[in-house]
């Protein structure tokens, strides 16, 4: 579609300039007006990106009132080296170490902006609890190659609130941020950033006149952001219609800001050129992403000669708990052989299944192993994991045969490969030796039960069992400030980046919590840093009429 270039409107100045309003930039425009700046938010739909859609958990520890609540022990300590593992080198020892140390303040910050938190431990596995529990173990702490250097404790935070959290954690972020008189305006498209003398001083936004569209706009847009999570095929139709809307009753605009432009704006997973490009293996993936993942923030750093790194590091989900039972099973890839431990977190076991075996992998499970899963599965299952439960115990959801050789042949598995890896897992229980992968003995029994159950575990298998990915890395920042880096190493001065479109703690490695919690430290490191660097305002409008 041919656009028209839009009329220019000149627009005030702010301290602060926040673009993207989820939860990253939530953070940081709170902490940018609890530090005393005038804060505008700018968001290309209505708020909320990614982090609306998300679980609302936030990985914490070290001792946070809610892990006190339940009676649980942790350290810093512990957390440090359990994070040392799964972070690696995305952010050096000092800023994790920061925020491990930070921990149990942040809780308490986002319990003062309003997050209500409990201690109601989950007893089970699960990728995700039911609406009983509120703290659960959220990552790979109790696999015995993490257990063995860091005592294990669930430090997965999950916001207090019916079903999905994330949207109850963005709504009250954001009304923290309104009531502290930050302003928001919806529905503007960041296009350009101002630069003047190297600093970038400002943004130029497409938006329509305020209250140019009625209520109906917005829930579209909502039912579509929603589509794009559960069914991308219409997601990305609806929304290409209403952003279509929204520009063509868009006016140019430019906004000048004192201490600095955060960019918040999230991954680029909905931008296929971008995955197709950095991370191959992932272009059959469907990306967790609302419609503004889309690499917004790469595009406007490139202006500036902004670095980047982490570019090909992807995070996807292809859960196998709950029901717990489900660990017992065996994951195989097309050989028969297991590519990974079953226990493993649902995106640290999806790594090898897409980029070692090409997506093709499944779950084998015994007959008691099948019956044991099915009598978990009511009390275990979150409501949205019910009809992915539902599903795989339907007709159409597995495949069933009486040996392990028939199953394997309806499944193109290699029969002879998969009659040896279970031989070789049954004995190794027998004969009381440990697992080779490193599973714990409790999700470990003997497969000798037919008949015997495969569940596919490959993207687009149905919607009812998703397999969504994010984007996890950004911008490079530093780390002290949160501003953006040029690729010679230098900051650019008046730019920032926070969340997924900037790289952090969870850029190597993701367990349900990092990405939010890594989103509430590096938005209130930016909002913090931007409001503390004001220039001369006298200075930035005489430059108001300069060209980029």
């Amino acid at each position: 579609m041919t656009e028209q270039e839009p009329t220019m409107r000149s627009e005030r100045v702010y301290d602060v300039v926040v673009v993207g309003f989820g939860g990253a930039g939530a953070c940081a425009a709170i902490a940018a007006a609890e530090a005393g700046a005038s804060v505008l938010v700018l968001d290309r739909f209505y708020g909320g990106g990614s982090t609306t859609h998300s679980g609302g958990v936030v990985y914490a520890g070290g001792g946070t009132p809610v892990q006190q609540e339940a009676g649980v022990t942790d350290s810093a300590d512990a957390m440090f080296t359990y994070l040392s593992r799964e972070v690696g080198d995305a952010v050096s020892a000092a800023t994790l170490r920061r925020f491990v140390d930070g921990s149990p303040a942040m809780i308490e910050w986002l319990t003062e902006q309003g997050l209500p938190f409990e201690g109601s431990l989950c007893p089970y596995k699960t990728s995700y609890p039911t609406n009983r529990h509120f703290l659960y173990y959220s990552g790979n702490e109790q696999v015995s190659s993490y257990a063995e250097n860091a005592a294990p404790a669930p430090r997965g935070h999950r916001v207090r609130a019916k079903n999905f959290s994330g949207a109850a954690f963005y709504a009250t972020l954001r009304d923290a941020a309104l009531g502290k008189g930050v302003e928001f305006r919806p529905l503007a498209e960041v296009r350009e950033l101002i630069v003047s003398d190297g600093a970038v001083v400002g943004v130029e936004f497409d938006a329509p006149d305020p209250g140019a569209f009625g209520r109906g706009h917005k829930v579209r847009t909502e039912i579509a952001a929603k589509l794009e999570v559960w069914h991308p095929p219409l997601g990305d139709r609806l929304m290409a219609k209403v952003v279509s809307a929204q520009r063509k009753r868009s006016t140019r605009h430019r906004v000048l800001a004192r201490g600095g432009v955060v960019l918040s704006t999230g991954g680029f997973g909905q931008n296929k050129e971008l995955v197709r490009r950095y991370a191959p293996a992932w272009t059959e993936v469907s990306p967790l992403a609302a419609g503004g993942d889309d690499g917004a923030a790469l595009r406007l750093g490139a202006q500036v000669d902004a670095a980047t790194s982490h570019l090909h590091k992807m995070s996807g989900w292809k859960f196998i708990s709950p029901p717990s039972g489900f660990l017992d099973g065996v994951a195989v890839g097309l050989s028969g052989d297991r590519f990974a431990n079953e226990q493993l977190y649902g995106a640290t076991m999806s790594e090898p299944l897409i980029e070692q075996q090409g997506g093709r992998g499944f779950l084998i499970l015994d007959a008691a192993g099948w019956r044991k899963a099915r009598r978990q599965a009511r009390s275990q299952c979150a409501f949205f994991q019910v009809p992915q439960s539902l599903y795989i115990f339907s007709p159409f959801g597995h495949r069933r045969a009486a040996t392990v050789a028939a199953l394997a042949s309806a499944c193109g598995i290699d029969p002879a490969g998969l009659e040896a890896t279970i031989a070789q897992y049954n004995q190794a229980i027998t004969a009381g030796q440990p697992d080779p992968l490193g599973k714990a003995d409790q999700y470990r029994r003997v497969l000798d039960r037919g008949p015997y159950f495969a569940v596919n575990l490959a993207p687009q298998v149905s919607p009812a069992y998703p397999f969504p990915f994010i984007t996890l890395g950004g911008l490079a920042v530093d780390e002290d400030t949160g501003a953006v880096r040029r690729g010679t190493g230098d900051i650019i001065p008046g730019l920032y980046a926070a969340g997924r479109a900037a790289v952090g703690i969870c850029s190597n490695s993701y367990v349900s919590g990092l990405s939010l919690a890594d989103a509430v430290f590096s938005g209130r490191r930016a909002g913090e840093n931007a409001a503390g660097s004001g220039r001369d305002v006298e200075i930035l409008e005489s430059k108001n009429q300069e060209t980029r």
